[in-house]
């Protein structure tokens, strides 16, 4: 698995901190110093399940700066996509990748299920 996390963030700390608990081999990645590729974004988005505005970190200053939240309306998915490979800040995280499943956000009721944890 893959755990994309911003190190400094204390949701992902509080994540990791699960992660290690509960025996789970993962590599992680930061995505301050390693932003997801458009490509990357892509495929997440499409194993996620989820709107692709839900990989958008609106409690992020970045978000907020670039109003964000009046401006995604009328974009495109292309462009959502370019903004959010253009900057780690931007996206949404913690983020853990699985074989068969893209978890975006600390939720644990949710990654027990994906973990296979009861």
């Amino acid at each position: 698995m893959i755990f994309v996390c911003y190190p400094k963030c204390t949701t992902c700390q509080k994540a990791k901190k699960w992660l290690e608990a509960n025996g789970i081999v993962f590599e992680e990645r930061n995505i301050k110093e390693n932003n997801p590729t458009m490509e990357e974004l892509k495929g997440w988005h499409k194993k996620s399940g989820l709107p692709l505005n839900k990989f958008f970190n609106t409690s992020g200053l970045l978000y907020k700066e670039l109003k964000l939240k009046d401006k995604l309306p009328s974009m495109s998915e292309e462009e959502k996509y370019n903004l959010l490979a253009s900057d780690g800040m931007l996206v949404k995280r913690p983020i853990l990748i699985g074989d068969d499943f893209v978890l975006v956000g600390f939720k644990e009721t949710d990654w027990k299920a994906s973990c296979g944890i009861e």
